[in-house]
């Protein structure tokens, strides 16, 4: 089955976008629109000022990739869906607060099309294996686990000038932009969240929103996770943003470690010996590639192959919990959250 994708966006991340679309069988990119319009036609495919000319163009297309900030995310889903099409995958930070979000799903889902949110992280090679393990068993009953984010980039007045330059205005930072990944990533590993507890910090005066923190979360059952994010420092790994950061995770039976190389290692309960379970990620694309798999997950989706991870509905879920998570750290308070 032939499919086609257009993406809105010709920015930074949306090259990741573009290049996993155009590296798929069976898919065809049919345009790039953008609001400055040459820099949707530096991408090397068609370029468009609009998702409206583009539609004009070259018609509407089984999937459309909004890959723009959140402010351009309601009228882009209400562009693609008004216009016939179906299949609608849009970026994180999905909107620019829930309620938006819980408006623009209800409508996708009044029209019987596929909202699919872009939270790419549970699509790293890395966390497959970890999750791998612990359905196999590996490490027995969870007990608890913990990701701690040390991307080194969050340090001076230049801080992610040099690639990502709106980070240093965005009022809420740590966890709105960078943390929910790991927010989706912990409830898909560890199972529905029932409470937060969240104590944040901003550690560089030259942006405006937190940049530090640690944030607790109850899965129930005695399960708890950690994630513990500091973008000022780093961590012992080649290429600081392959993983971020190094996780744990403990069991009855053992421990799951996910080193800066994107290496996963299983130590058995009592025993000095780590064995491998996934050698160091080599293959030099982005999160593991993260961007293609999710991507191709859509498409296999479509064509039959499988129910579909991340919808909207679904992904409101994590809004809420971070919506807690402010909250906890304002008030100093445990915050419960409806799983």
């Amino acid at each position: 089955m032939s499919l086609t994708a257009a993406v809105l966006g010709a920015g930074y991340f949306a090259g990741f976008h573009h290049e996993a679309w155009d590296r798929m069988e069976d898919v065809t990119l049919i345009g790039v629109a953008n609001r400055t319009v040459d820099k949707a036609r530096a991408t090397g495919f068609p370029g468009f000022a609009s998702l409206e000319e583009l539609f004009d163009s070259v018609g509407v297309p089984d999937i459309v990739d909004v890959a723009t900030a959140p402010q351009t995310h309601v009228a882009a889903v209400r562009t693609a869906l008004a216009a016939g099409c179906r299949t609608i995958i849009c970026q994180k930070p999905f909107c620019d607060d829930i309620e938006q979000a819980r408006q623009l799903t209800a409508e996708a889902e009044a029209l019987g099309a596929n909202l699919v949110i872009h939270e790419n992280f549970r699509w790293q090679p890395w966390y497959r294996a970890l999750k791998a393990a612990m359905d196999r068993g590996d490490i027995g009953a969870l007990h608890q686990g913990n990701f701690r984010m040390r991307p080194g980039d969050g340090q001076g007045p230049r801080a992610y000038l040099d690639r990502q330059p709106y980070f240093q205005t965005m009022p809420r930072f740590l966890v709105h932009e960078t943390a929910v990944h790991w927010i989706d990533t912990f409830r898909w590993l560890f199972g529905p969240v029932h409470a937060v507890y969240a104590d944040l910090r901003q550690m560089n005066p030259a942006i405006a929103g937190e940049d530090a923190g640690y944030i607790l979360f109850d899965h129930g059952e005695g399960v708890r996770s950690v994630f513990d994010g500091n973008r000022l420092l780093d961590h012992k790994a080649e290429h600081h943003r392959l993983t971020m950061g190094e996780a744990q995770i403990e069991g009855t039976g053992g421990v799951l470690r996910l080193k800066g190389d994107g290496s996963v290692w299983l130590r058995r309960f009592k025993s000095m010996e780590e064995v491998a379970l996934m050698a160091p990620y080599t293959g030099g694309r982005f999160g593991g590639d993260c961007v293609f798999r999710l991507c191709e997950h859509v498409a296999r989706f479509l064509r039959g192959e499988g129910a579909l991870e991340n919808p909207a509905r679904d992904y409101l879920k994590v809004l809420e919990m971070e919506e807690a998570i402010y909250k906890s750290s304002e008030t100093g308070c445990r915050q419960e959250v409806n799983p």
